[in-house]
Formats: structure tokens, sequence, C-alpha cells
């Protein structure tokens, strides 16, 4: 018989590996036929095949030899909370093959062990910097960060 803990342990490491593989099918299968991946850069991709062309086609296109690494999982077979550290190097010409690194915390909604929704809130600043951008685009990105988290609905009430 597996823990709550157990379980989380093994989709978060299932979840590493099949980033750091690049198997967007195997990473997708870890969700819901309509689970949602709510990405902090790209925005959100809805159903597995949606899931599986951003590990294929979205993340590697600019990056490669991701690492993920989940810390402190928390959940109760419902939600999964989980601090994370993430790396990868980017293709990015301005970024002259630099390392780019983040800090966040997943918080992930399950439904019958699979991920029906996935959220991130990650610190996003120095990764910009890491990237090479300039002040004026890392001040555009910010912005359209900015828009999207008060275009939530937990955010009405703070807005009104």
């Amino acid at each position: 018989m597996t823990t709550p803990h157990a379980e989380a342990t093994a989709l978060l490491d299932a979840f590493r590996d099949a980033v750091a593989r690049r198997d967007g099918r195997a990473f997708a299968a870890l969700f819901t036929p309509d689970g949602v991946y709510h990405d902090v850069f790209y925005g959100a991709f809805r159903g597995t095949d949606a899931i599986a062309g951003m590990i294929d086609d979205v993340f590697y296109r600019t990056a490669e030899d991701f690492r993920w690494d989940f810390h402190d999982p928390l959940g109760d077979g419902r939600l999964l909370y989980a601090r994370y550290t993430f790396s990868y190097r980017s293709l990015l010409p301005e970024a002259k093959g630099a390392r780019v690194l983040f800090e966040g915390v997943a918080i992930i909604r399950l439904d019958g062990g699979r991920i029906a929704d996935y959220r991130e809130v990650a610190d996003t600043g120095p990764a910009f910097v890491d990237l090479g951008f300039a002040p004026e685009r890392i001040a555009k990105i910010l912005g359209r960060q900015g828009a999207a988290l008060k275009a939530r609905e937990e955010m009405r009430r703070h807005l009104a």
C-alpha cells in the first residue's frame, strides 16, 4: 500500500524525468485528458496533445538540458504543493548558452491520481537577467504577467 506522500513523490519524479528526457507523451500521460498546464512563460496548454507539444516543441525549441527538482511536497490526494528548483541551458542567442535558474512553487490539482491542473508561482526576474534580456523587454514581459494576474478571478476582490 502506498501513502499519499509516496504517490506524490512518484508523480513528481515521473514529471521531472519526462521533461529531462524530452518525452512529451510520457509527460502528458500524467495529466487527465482535459488537463491544463499553466506555464509561467508560455501560458496555458489544455489537453494531452497540447501538453505533449509544449514539452517536445515549445520547451526544447529554445532550451536544452532541463533540470527540475521538487522539494517538500505536501498534498492530500486532491491538491499537491511542492517547492521546486528548475534550470535549463538557453539556446537563445542573447543568452550565450547561459544556464537559466528558477525557484518556484507548483500548485497541482489532482483527479484520480492524475494532474487536472498545474500552475506555478515562480520568481522569473533573475531568469530574464540570465537570458540577457534588455530592461525594456523585461518590463514588457513583467507587464504581461501583471495583466494576467489582474485578469484572474481570485484577484477580482482585490481590484474592486
